[in-house]
């Protein structure tokens, strides 16, 4: 995407091994999804419930868009300390509740799962570790198969987290449309990883803040690119939707502010490419996944042929993107300081 490099890093690599991580994934796991689909039509939820943090929180605000346009059943996330810290129970006698872990040994997120499955929620685990304290709570055990993922930085496992509750989500609603996309989906990842952003990297020289912007399913994948900035580049980003930047935040765009906009082909794309246009105009360096605009400066993406598989492959060419600025500026990305691969919160 930005060029070979003679050492590729641990980040790079696992990039470059999403699409595969991602076509493992769907083969391994097509008898179980689909037994985890007909479980969910059996609970018929009224609520669905994430229990998740940092990357994997992202990959559930995702899933509750998701959800919530392809079930039409509301999602809410909850916070992890309401039972570590709090010690308080919840009433989930009418919900699901999908908690997703890279490790499932974070302490917090399995006492959270523990607690919603008491109080009569069904529950399922999104994992790559499959023997984890995570999974051995759960009703219904989603392997990741991304296989050992050794950058502190997740990207593979993101994915598959995402592409797992895609999947579950399909077979729960039996939709044919979602289903045939996820089987082809690999291909996209390809082609997203071979997405050139690098005009991205010469415009963010000098610059140690900017806003990312999505809507919808790519306002989650927002949130996820303005923690990998700071993680892998110790750039200060911030994520907001494109309609709620307007409700304060704008008010620092201007005179070359960097501006990441994430499109995708859905019904957000029009008022999405608008506002960078509009922030364009007001002086902001933006840069958008969308040729539906005239200022903003277009960076170029794959297409999947599903409204969500698309916000999806978005993240890919960010993630390919992210590693090549770490490196431009002196990092380590699969070392980044303060912080540790597996995160034990209480």
């Amino acid at each position: 995407m930005t060029g070979a490099t003679v050492h590729k890093t641990l980040m790079r690599q696992e990039i470059e091994e999403i699409p595969d991580a991602a076509a493992r994934f769907l083969t391994a796991s097509e008898a179980l999804l689909a037994s985890a689909g007909q479980a969910l039509k059996r609970k018929n939820p009224a609520v669905v419930v994430t229990i998740a943090r940092g990357s994997s929180d992202h990959a559930a605000n995702f899933l509750k868009y998701a959800i919530e346009l392809g079930a039409g059943v509301p999602v809410a996330s909850i916070g992890p300390s309401i039972v570590s810290i709090y010690g308080r129970s919840l009433k989930l006698d009418r919900a699901a509740a999908i908690a997703i872990s890279q490790s499932g040994k974070s302490p917090d997120i399995v006492a959270m799962t523990e607690a919603a499955k008491a109080g009569g929620a069904l529950a399922f685990a999104i994992t790559n570790t499959p023997d984890s304290p995570l999974a051995a709570t759960a009703d219904y055990t989603v392997d990741l198969k991304a296989g050992a993922e050794r950058s502190v930085a997740a990207t593979k496992t993101f994915v598959n987290s995402v592409v797992a509750g895609l999947a579950l989500l399909a077979h729960w609603t039996a939709d044919e449309k979602l289903l045939a996309a996820l089987a082809t989906l690999p291909v996209a990842l390809r082609a997203a990883v071979d997405c050139d952003w690098s005009p991205l990297l010469e415009a963010l020289d000098g610059h140690q803040s900017l806003y990312v912007l999505g809507r919808g399913p790519s306002l989650a994948i927002a949130s996820e690119a303005a923690l990998k900035f700071k993680e892998t580049c110790g750039i200060h980003a911030e994520a907001y939707s494109a309609a709620e930047v307007m409700h304060g935040p704008v008010r620092i765009v201007e005179g070359g502010f960097p501006l990441l906009v994430l499109a995708a082909r859905d019904a957000a794309e029009p008022s999405v490419a608008g506002m960078a246009d509009k922030l364009a105009a007001q002086g902001a360096a933006t840069f958008v996944t969308s040729e539906r605009v005239s200022a903003a400066r277009v960076l170029p993406f794959a297409v999947s042929g599903h409204p969500l598989t698309d916000a999806l492959v978005l993240v890919v060419s960010f993630y390919g993107f992210v590693e090549a600025l770490s490196r431009r500026r002196g990092f380590d990305p699969d070392h980044p300081p303060h912080l540790n691969k597996v995160t034990e919160t209480v």
